[in-house]
């Protein structure tokens, strides 16, 4: 059987982003992956509870998804208002649905405070970024669950491979 992915819903052309647009990846692999039925698509933050469009929000103080985790962090909105619930509670839903279709692996958008897993953004909104996770893919990684980038899609599909 092929393995299953699950993929942020952005990637996959839906506007579900704060800002009320996708970020769609036009790539070969993701459609070929839709094709053969093994995507599984998530917006943690929709399944957290916000609505399109939202104020962005950053995970404060250059922290990150595991400090989020760890009760150590925050996640705030632009306003200044504590989102950090919310973003919990949409990583425990993706997590819930990854495990529901046996998903062992993730691609998921960069950069933002639930999915992003090379970069996310410093908590300034000054569009400063740092190495780090987001909330969801901090969890899906506690979890066993191998987390992509939506620019390394090539090497998922290494790893896909060398697990096939």
């Amino acid at each position: 059987m092929s393995e299953k992915i699950l993929v942020s819903a952005c990637l996959l052309g839906q506007p579900v982003r704060y800002n009320g647009k996708a970020k769609t990846l036009h790539h070969a692999l993701l459609d070929q992956w839709q094709s053969e039925g093994r995507v599984v698509s998530v917006c943690p933050e929709l399944k957290g509870g916000f609505s399109v469009p939202r104020l962005p929000a950053e995970i404060g103080a250059a922290q990150t998804g595991e400090a989020v985790l760890a009760g150590e962090a925050q996640v705030v909105a632009l306003d200044g208002e504590d989102v950090t619930a919310l973003f919990v509670k949409g990583a425990q839903a993706a997590l819930d649905i990854a495990k529901a279709h046996q998903c062992r692996f993730a691609l998921l958008i960069d950069g933002s405070p639930s999915c992003g897993s090379a970069f996310i953004y410093d908590g300034s909104f000054g569009n400063q970024k740092h190495v780090g996770n987001g909330v969801t893919a901090a969890l899906l990684r506690k979890n066993g669950i191998e987390v992509f980038a939506d620019h390394e899609i090539e090497q998922l599909q290494q790893r896909l491979q060398s697990v096939a």
